[in-house]
């Protein structure tokens, strides 16, 4: 970075947001004080059997707020989920909404946000800034450590019917508050920890050598590097251990202020098309595909990608007795590693994506925004070559 380059024009936007154990016996404190008679409780069945649907219900019922509840959620929200839901809020007569859940609830909340607001159909309101009218309140619980969807201005559905997931950006779908509890993490299973850890360490990464990023979304991106590289591995071996759980929460709320404002890059234009034709987990889609991502990039922005191989951990001092090829071998093991150690060692052939699949792939990825923000501009044939290498 130039010693002028944090005098470009930057915006930054964030709700307002609570963190630390019993954040989320505010819920209803929070929800009253928009005075509305009802909320709608967006969530999904893990996290109903989990408790935690219960548990936020009581906090409603005990400040007098009345709920109805849409639990319709897939693992990457559709866009007739959305369009469901949206029917039971207006039927219902709600006038706000409350999201309990990972980033699947928290999106298809966002979504109804701007149905109930705008009308029409959800998927007139791709792209950025495309949605006019602010969406009634919406607080949001994340129940996994990863997201960032409870600090973010995107929501991300699937259109069913091109099989595509589509990105909605704009300030209208920043929560109201986000109430960000590190219990309600406790009861992922080690997979879904790993999973929601590295998406994290995805969205930081990708923030910091975004072309759109910026000294403070900067600071939040190395924080929450350094904090995945400290505590996700720990984290997943002892989910009770709160100092673990906390540090990852943490980490997932700088990611996600980080994303939010410097948007991402080709790692998740690339999983975006592989959930949205193949309807795959998007965070394990995202740690398959960093390293590879990580290579293609390196030659265009050495500096920032060293920096983010010290902040896992590489010694500055070994950084600089490399080479270029040493280094970006030096911070591929760094997070290669990470992910060995938690148990992420599947590539996209075990996923069940196939050398036939990638041109299709390709072909949706360089549409996706998240590639302008990339800091090299990939061709189809480089996205092809990626995708190939991560099988």
């Amino acid at each position: 970075m130039n010693s002028t380059d944090f005098l470009k024009l930057r915006k930054f936007v964030a709700p307002e947001f609570i963190f630390g154990l019993g954040a989320a016996d505010l819920a209803g404190q929070y929800a009253v004080n928009y005075e509305v008679d009802k909320v709608l409780l967006v969530t999904d069945p893990g996290v109903i059997a989990a408790g935690w649907a219960q548990s936020v219900m009581d906090s409603l019922a005990r400040a007098g707020a009345a709920v109805a509840v849409y639990s319709g959620v897939s693992e990457n929200p559709k866009d007739y989920e959305v369009m469901a839901a949206a029917e039971v809020y207006g039927a219902e007569g709600c006038g706000a909404i409350v999201a309990v859940g990972g980033g699947s609830p928290q999106d298809l909340a966002k979504g109804v946000g701007i149905i109930s607001s705008n009308g029409g159909h959800i998927l007139d309101y791709e792209g950025a800034d495309k949605v006019p009218i602010p969406c009634p309140p919406l607080i949001c619980l994340p129940t996994t450590a990863g997201t960032g969807a409870e600090v973010s201005q995107f929501a991300i559905v699937t259109d069913s019917v091109r099989r595509v997931k589509i990105a909605i950006v704009s300030k209208t779908t920043i929560p109201d508050v986000a109430l960000i509890d590190p219990e309600l993490t406790t009861t992922m299973d080690a997979r879904l920890t790993a999973h929601t850890g590295l998406d994290a360490l995805t969205h930081a990464v990708e923030a910091y050598v975004s072309n759109a990023s910026s000294p403070i979304t900067d600071m939040f991106a190395l924080s929450a590097i350094r904090r995945v590289g400290e505590h996700l591995v720990q984290a997943v071996a002892e989910p009770r251990d709160m100092a673990a759980r906390g540090g990852m929460c943490l980490a997932s709320l700088e990611a996600g202020l980080a994303f939010s404002n410097a948007i991402l890059g080709a790692v998740h234009a690339m999983a975006h098309s592989l959930g949205g034709y193949l309807d795959l987990p998007h965070g394990e889609c995202n740690a398959i595909l960093l390293p590879h991502v990580m290579a293609a990039n390196y030659d265009c922005a050495p500096g920032r990608y060293d920096a983010v191989a010290t902040a896992l951990g590489v010694r500055p001092d070994v950084l600089a007795g490399l080479d270029a090829s040493g280094r970006k071998q030096a911070l591929a093991g760094a997070v290669e590693d990470i992910k060995r150690r938690v148990g992420v060692t599947r590539g996209l052939g075990d996923l069940g994506v196939s050398r036939t699949d990638i041109a299709k792939l390709a072909a949706k990825a360089v549409l996706d925004p998240c590639m302008l923000t990339n800091p090299k501009a990939l061709s189809i044939e480089e996205v092809e070559a990626i995708y190939a290498r991560a099988l």
